[in-house]
């Protein structure tokens, strides 16, 4: 999705504007234990390499059974098998993690589908799916580790949402919804964790190649063409938003649009409201006449 271009300079806000989107290593801040869900493809694969690069001590967690290791994931990190719609593998990673390491320091909730859809189209089903892995995958997360960041008095919650929990183009009301829930659970997480040293942050990337294009679950063949093509168009790739990530990490960003898109999306919405009101309209009113035509 492109809106109207911004020029950087013009609005300035603290942790939007940062260029050029280069990750630097933290010696102050190595060898963290950290699991990621979803880490044996796209982003978490990108973001478990990342942590890895660090020297941190990272467990993969995926829905391949445990002794099916996906051949994607780094032989340096440790591999799990985590549905995160099943609240018994969310006890048994966090009894794996304290027996293993006694401890967690960053918990990455990356798990996630994707999908697309016009309203009349999205299944009860299709509307359950996602709200399980994408919502309660992530509030699963939470609930399970924050009482071990609590015990230390540190650690680090990071939440992946989606551009699309911020802006909110046509034909991907459950997605939008969804992604809008995980943003604003991170930000009562802020402030509720914060007394007790515990840190919070919210990805919320644009468009970027990947493999979710594949993957798309929706009940409207349609719209999912639609968001593949804008996946498949973008010009970013996973390795590239996992290095912006770990850089906000390190400044300890709540709120990380870690791609120029993302931030100039985000402005046009905040900032110049008819400006995306008419961008959107636009979208909506040229998928009408691309469905109209079918």
């Amino acid at each position: 999705m492109r809106l109207p271009r911004l020029h950087l300079s013009d609005l300035p806000i603290p942790g939007l504007s940062r260029l050029p989107f280069v990750s630097t290593p933290s010696p102050a801040n190595t060898n963290r234990r950290v699991l990621v869900t979803g880490g044996a493809s796209g982003l978490g694969l990108a973001l478990a390499t990342a942590f890895l690069e660090r020297g941190d001590r990272v467990i993969v967690a995926d829905l391949a059974a445990t002794d099916d290791r996906p051949e994607s994931v780094p032989e340096d990190a440790r591999y799990l098998r985590l549905d995160v719609r099943s609240e018994d593998e969310w006890q048994a990673a966090r009894a794996e993690i304290e027996q293993i390491w006694g401890g967690i320091d960053v918990v990455v909730n990356n798990a996630g589908i994707a999908q697309g859809g016009r309203i009349e189209f999205l299944t009860e089903e299709d509307w359950r799916l996602i709200t399980d892995i994408n919502l309660l995958g992530v509030a699963r997360g939470c609930r399970t580790f924050v009482p071990m960041l609590k015990a230390q008095g540190s650690g680090h919650l990071v939440n992946t949402a989606s551009l699309a929990g911020l802006v909110h183009p046509p034909t991907m009301a459950s997605y939008t919804a969804v992604k809008a829930a995980v943003v604003a659970i991170s930000e009562s997480l802020r402030w509720e964790l914060e007394p007790f040293g515990i840190d919070v942050s919210v990805l919320c990337p644009s468009f970027f190649r990947t493999n979710l294009a594949s993957s798309l679950n929706s009940s409207d063949p349609a719209a999912s063409g639609f968001a593949s093509k804008l996946i498949d168009r973008s010009e970013r790739g996973a390795d590239e938003i996992a290095a912006e990530v770990m850089t906000a990490l390190d400044a300890k960003q709540f709120l990380i649009l870690p791609d120029p898109d993302a931030r100039k999306a985000y402005r046009g919405k905040r900032f110049m409201p008819a400006a995306y009101a008419k961008t959107m309209l636009g979208m909506g009113q040229k998928f009408a006449r691309a469905t109209a035509k079918g």
